[in-house]
């Protein structure tokens, strides 16, 4: 399961147990009530396809020239590193989050956080290639207990994204785009139902597709 390899990826990185990675089993109403609440953060795992890299170049180009309301608050990083997309998931969602986080005193990610707080996406990007400590512990973390070692970091043609909730709005955040890309409005209460709406968007385009899965960062 997805959710266990980001449980065992958090807890060496130096953050409590009080949230918790859920697999979303499903995006019908009565599947999303078996969620814990609050939910902070939502990871989607999909396919790139060839229907997704053409809507990504679409999207892109119509942002660039409309413009969109991005917070200053919002933390983006660039993705440099190949197969990196679940790392780079796992940081947005608790970089987005961080005022919720418990962190023990030695955490190597609460130090990268602090690290790259006043950082560009790019010099972000720069600077986890150089950070052993989260990418030593994220290798550890893919084998450790498994007997065919998945790798939170999916191979080439799979990508993690994370969508999170700051001030308000709902932010998509993947390190493959040039910028975080503003769903509109959302709310602590309605975050999860509004983030699976999202999801299920990446789904529509590519309706051949299965392979899609869920994960929501949920109080435990």
């Amino acid at each position: 399961m997805k959710s266990l390899m980001f449980f065992k990826f958090l807890k060496q990185l130096g953050i409590h147990p009080d949230w918790q990675f859920v697999d979303v089993y499903g995006m019908e109403p009565e599947l999303l009530s078996m969620v814990p609440r609050p939910v902070c953060a939502v990871l989607l795992l999909f396919p790139i396809t060839e229907k997704y890299e053409t809507f990504r170049t679409e999207e892109e180009e119509r942002i660039k020239a409309k413009g969109q309301d991005v917070k200053s608050s919002v933390y983006f990083m660039k993705q440099t590193i190949n197969n990196a997309c679940g790392t780079i998931g796992l940081i947005h969602a608790i970089a987005n989050n961080r005022d919720k986080m418990n962190f023990e005193t030695n955490s190597s990610l609460k130090k990268f956080l602090e690290d790259s707080l006043s950082m560009t996406p790019e010099e972000r990007a720069k600077y986890l290639e150089t950070y052993e400590a989260i990418r030593v512990t994220h290798e550890s973390s893919a084998h450790e207990g498994q007997t065919e070692a998945p790798s939170i970091d999916e191979k080439v043609d799979l990508h993690f994204i994370a969508l999170v909730n700051v001030g308000g709005h709902l932010y998509e955040l993947d390190g493959r785009k040039p910028f975080p890309i503003n769903h509109g409005e959302t709310s602590d209460d309605s975050f999860l139902e509004d983030a699976i709406e999202v999801c299920k968007k990446f789904m529509e385009r590519d309706p051949e597709e299965l392979r899609f899965n869920a994960i929501a960062l949920s109080a435990a």
